[in-house]
């Protein structure tokens, strides 16, 4: 089992520790199905097996997360930093539950329920490098425009001259 954690782990840099217990089987199914569209691994994992497997991985630190390991336990696995928080907002619409114990994402700890708004505002990595793209190339964008007008407008003066000397 720990092995198993470790490999889920290991695999990515986004994990959510949340709360799902008192939820009812239909809510815990439907949450299940939500996540598995979302491309997020939902697991419910013992505390103990779960700091062993966190202590057992070396280029990572989750020390600040292990007095979050109380209580029921359920793991939110997934490839981008602010899924899961989104998840867990769209289905509080319906439920109480699931409650954010604490996140890491990219080595950053969140701790408690009030930062499911801060993580659901962070950007992926895909995201970020569109919008340097996109404030590099605005600057480039304009010079070219203004070039391209501006040798209109000489051209329409050198013409209108040209007319005029005639």
């Amino acid at each position: 089992m720990i092995q198993d954690i470790t490999g889920l782990l290991v695999e990515s840099n986004t994990v959510y520790i949340t709360d799902i217990s008192g939820m009812n089987a239909l809510d815990t199914s439907n949450l299940r199905r939500a996540c598995h569209k979302g491309n997020i691994r939902l697991r419910v994992v013992k505390n103990t097996l779960l700091q062993k497997a966190m202590e057992g991985i070396e280029d990572k630190d989750y020390d600040g997360l292990y007095d979050s390991l109380v209580g029921n336990t359920a793991l939110m696995i997934s490839d981008t930093g602010n899924a899961p928080a989104k998840l867990i907002k769209n289905f509080r619409k319906k439920s109480k539950k699931p409650m954010l114990k604490a996140a890491w994402v990219d080595s950053a700890i969140f701790k408690g329920d009030e930062q499911l708004e801060t993580l659901e505002n962070l950007k992926s990595k895909e995201e970020l490098v569109g919008e340097v793209i996109g404030l590099l190339q605005s600057p480039i964008k304009t010079v070219v425009s203004q070039l391209q007008s501006g040798g209109q407008t000489i051209a329409g003066l050198v013409k209108t001259l040209s007319e005029k000397s005639e």
